[in-house]
């Protein structure tokens, strides 16, 4: 091995040690393995979710994890959080925007009071908190994840409004990695598909309407199963690792081969 790699290497380390990630939507599923897995890589990270219980929960058992709870929605709130990471660590390396909202229905039965907290949540909320986190983001050459779902990129009647704020995450996801790259800021999103997560029970539906999702959506996954939001966080740690310092702009599919069936 030459000089240059080996410095490549240490300075890899040493970049991946001590990085602060702020995680969205930390509470449960994707959000939570998403900030567990960053803090066992040795990241400190900030997790971020409205109900300070379910973000205990997250914490417990992993010190680099210290949860905030805030409502990204509100008209501080991208500003509150970013300013916690930096005033706790420092700096900013990653941000993950993880949280969202599904609301379901087809066209004809939506109303104002179901659009306005659905685009909030999973659309204004990530440009907002973007473009609070991006001074600090270009002083440490940092990432933004933007999550979005794999039905962002196909028909999905019934609950087109979700797939909708997610495909529009995709291209800002898209336009964004263009338009920072001079600044040194990469840009990238994962698109999970069927993913063991309490999503169900978030859009209030029985047991009954979640086991006909899951049948669903096992029927058009070609790898037959569910997967695991540890899964999906691997690709999102992956995808802002200094080692992927070549990739913006990419959407990954994390999805069991749901989008390409």
């Amino acid at each position: 091995m030459d000089d240059n790699s080996t410095d490549d290497s240490t300075a890899r380390r040493s970049t991946r040690h001590g990085r602060t990630v702020v995680v969205t939507g930390a509470g449960t599923g994707i959000g939570r393995a998403t900030a567990r897995a960053f803090a066992a890589g040795g990241a400190h990270v900030v997790a971020v979710g409205r109900r300070p219980a379910p973000l205990e929960e997250t914490a417990a058992g992993h010190p680099g994890i210290t949860p905030l709870a805030a409502d990204i929605t509100a008209g501080d709130g991208p500003e509150r959080v970013v300013r916690a990471a930096v005033e706790a660590h420092g700096r900013l390396d990653v941000l993950v925007n993880n949280a969202a909202i599904v609301r379901g229905g087809p066209l004809g039965t939506h109303t104002p009071e179901e659009i306005e907290p659905l685009l909030a949540t999973n659309l204004v909320a990530p440009v907002l908190l973007a473009q609070a986190a991006l001074p600090a983001l270009e002083t440490s050459g940092g990432v933004i994840v933007n999550i979005s779902t794999a039905v962002g990129q196909r028909g999905w009647p019934g609950n087109a409004l979700y797939a909708a704020t997610k495909a529009a995450l995709e291209l800002l996801t898209r336009s964004w990695a263009v338009e920072l790259a001079p600044r040194g800021v990469r840009v990238v999103a994962v698109a999970p598909g069927a993913v063991d997560t309490p999503i169900g029970e978030h859009r209030g539906l029985t047991p009954e309407q979640q086991a006909e999702v899951r049948e669903w959506q096992l029927a058009h996954t070609p790898l037959g199963r569910i997967g695991r939001p540890e899964e999906v966080a691997w690709a999102i740690t992956r995808l802002a690792a200094p080692e992927a310092s070549f990739v913006t702009g990419a959407v990954l599919s994390v999805d069991g081969g749901a989008v390409v069936a």
